[in-house]
């Protein structure tokens, strides 16, 4: 079964830093270019960043660069969003996701997600 399994989220304080992590299985992990998105209450769900097969092109949303690295490991099955600087508008659920396009035919797998709360 494809598993997308994020980790890390929780409370941090404005201007504070937080890791979360995506641990992949069920799948060539490192065949597929991993991406963070992330949704707010009543917002849709916004890409935050984009790290490609097999680690050597990153981009980020606009908001995001220079304050959010992403990295992959691929050894590990595993993606990382470090996020630093954060804002109130940062809260959200952030989700992982792996895609491969092809021929004009897309694979895609989502994580469950896990919460990123920015308060103080």
């Amino acid at each position: 079964q494809v598993q997308l399994v994020e980790s890390g989220g929780g409370l941090v304080q404005p201007g504070g830093s937080l890791t979360l992590s995506c641990a992949a299985s069920g799948f060539t992990f490192s065949s597929y270019d991993m991406s963070w998105y992330r949704q707010s209450p009543g917002k849709e769900r916004e890409l935050v960043a984009t790290i490609t097969v097999p680690g050597g092109s990153t981009n980020y949303a606009d908001s995001m660069k220079g304050r959010f690295t992403v990295s992959r490991d691929n050894a590990g099955n595993t993606v990382y969003l470090r996020m630093n600087s954060l804002k109130p508008e940062d809260t959200a659920v952030y989700y992982c996701s792996a895609e491969h396009t092809r021929w004009g035919f897309t694979t895609r797998y989502w994580g469950q997600g896990t919460h990123v709360t920015v308060s103080s």
